[in-house]
């Protein structure tokens, strides 16, 4: 293994330039040599934050295509400082990569730390930004990736207000995307349609006030930013060869951290089909190109189940609030959770880790992910149930269509058991 950085765009706590900057992207690169440049404008063009506040890791791996050349031919000419790593690693894979790029970002937010006068150098007038970011700010994206001139500003702006970490959502490449197979765009929006409308249901029943309605439901890693305190509470960037954005969001959430799905904030991704990373969003899309009926992503499941999931969630937050959790008759025996895990779930140290447990813990939580051929039907459905919803009571009437099989114990059975919980 080899590691080399970029002397020339690098800034030391003992040099006369400004401290650690008070945001640094973690961007892992392999093999972008024709999308690198856009990428690096468009971070360069950020409004909002004065230059010196904003860093840029460049984690290059295992790059044979001409990248590191075109990133050197690229740095003398941008506004912001940049740190480049570059790395010949057999064992690379992309959640190690982005790991290593977010590391070697916190590494450098820890370098020093800015303060209030400094704040106000790098943006006149923000002193949200010292509320926003007190100890610094992570963001990543991916090469492939195009940010909007306010992408920081956006993620600065959520954490604000009161987020701990912020989940952005990603947009096909026009071009790119009128390449892609009609049937793939057709089945893309029934996706997309159903999932609105389960976020929509879920934040009637089981809202939460840091991430409220509009969201979405977006965890990529071409679009997140995390401060630094919860991103180390979190254990990092898990290095997974597959999914390290969602695991990582996942992590957050299992620590109580507050996760905004913010949906003003938007990222251009590549629509390609030949991806880097095996197994990621490339492959996902050429495998529905060769198999229409693969299944849907997992969290896509059926209504019935979702709004089981959704109403056992709600339940388990407020006796959670009010100390009763480990008073386990209350739903134990309703999501067939064996009494010992129960005692067991009900002791660990966040709500967060409990939700986790007793998803994993409860057959009648456990995913069940759709095939495309059904999402029509429950599109529809999911409308009924959300109009109703959204007109009050009526709504109440409308959700016993779609409760658990005789089975399972039906919410209102654990409702008349537990009273008011």
């Amino acid at each position: 293994m080899t590691e080399t950085e970029d002397p020339g765009r690098t800034r030391r706590p003992d040099s006369d330039g400004p401290p650690a900057p008070l945001c640094v992207v973690a961007v892992p690169v392999r093999n972008e040599v024709d999308r690198i440049g856009a990428c690096l404008d468009a971070l360069a063009a950020q409004e909002g934050i004065g230059p010196d506040a904003l860093g840029i890791v460049l984690f290059l791996n295992n790059c044979t295509d001409g990248t590191a050349e075109a990133v050197a031919a690229i740095l003398a000419g941008l506004p912001v400082r940049v740190r480049v790593i570059t790395r010949d690693f057999a064992g690379a894979q992309a959640g190690w990569a982005r790991r290593e790029a977010m590391e070697a970002a916190a590494a450098w937010l820890q370098e020093a730390a800015p303060g209030a006068a400094w704040l106000q150098e790098a943006a006149p007038g923000a002193a949200w930004l010292q509320e926003a970011a007190p100890d610094g700010v992570i963001l990543t994206t991916d090469a492939d990736s195009r940010v909007p001139p306010d992408w920081v500003a956006r993620n600065l702006a959520a954490l604000a207000e009161g987020a701990d970490a912020v989940a952005g959502r990603i947009a096909l490449d026009e071009a790119e995307a009128a390449r892609l197979p009609d049937a793939l765009h057709a089945r893309g929006r029934l996706e997309g349609a159903y999932e609105a409308l389960l976020v929509a249901l879920e934040s009637l029943i089981d809202p939460v006030a840091h991430d409220p309605w509009p969201r979405h439901a977006t965890r990529s890693g071409a679009s997140l930013a995390v401060r630094l305190s919860a991103y180390r509470a979190a254990g990092g960037m898990p290095a997974l060869p597959l999914g390290e954005d969602r695991a990582f969001v996942a992590s957050l959430l299992r620590a109580d951290a507050r996760v905004r799905h913010d949906p003003d904030i938007v990222v251009v991704t590549s629509g390609r089909l030949d991806g880097r990373a095996p197994g990621g969003a490339a492959d996902t899309m050429r495998e529905r190109c060769a198999v229409p009926e693969a299944p849907c992503d997992p969290r896509l499941e059926p209504l019935r189940a979702a709004l089981f999931r959704f109403a056992w969630g709600r339940r388990l937050r407020r006796l959670h609030a009010t100390g009763r959790l480990a008073r386990t008759g209350l739903w134990a025996p309703w999501l067939r959770v064996p009494p010992l895990e129960a005692h067991r779930i009900a002791g660990l140290p966040t709500l967060g880790a409990v939700l986790v447990a007793i998803e994993a813990a409860s057959p009648l939580l456990a995913a069940r992910p759709l095939r495309p051929r059904a999402l029509p039907r429950q599109i529809r459905a999911a409308r009924l149930v959300l109009a109703g919803l959204r007109r009050g009571a009526q709504g109440v009437g409308l959700l016993g269509a779609f409760r658990p099989s005789p089975a399972r114990p039906t919410l209102g059975r654990a409702s008349e058991e537990a009273g008011n919980a």
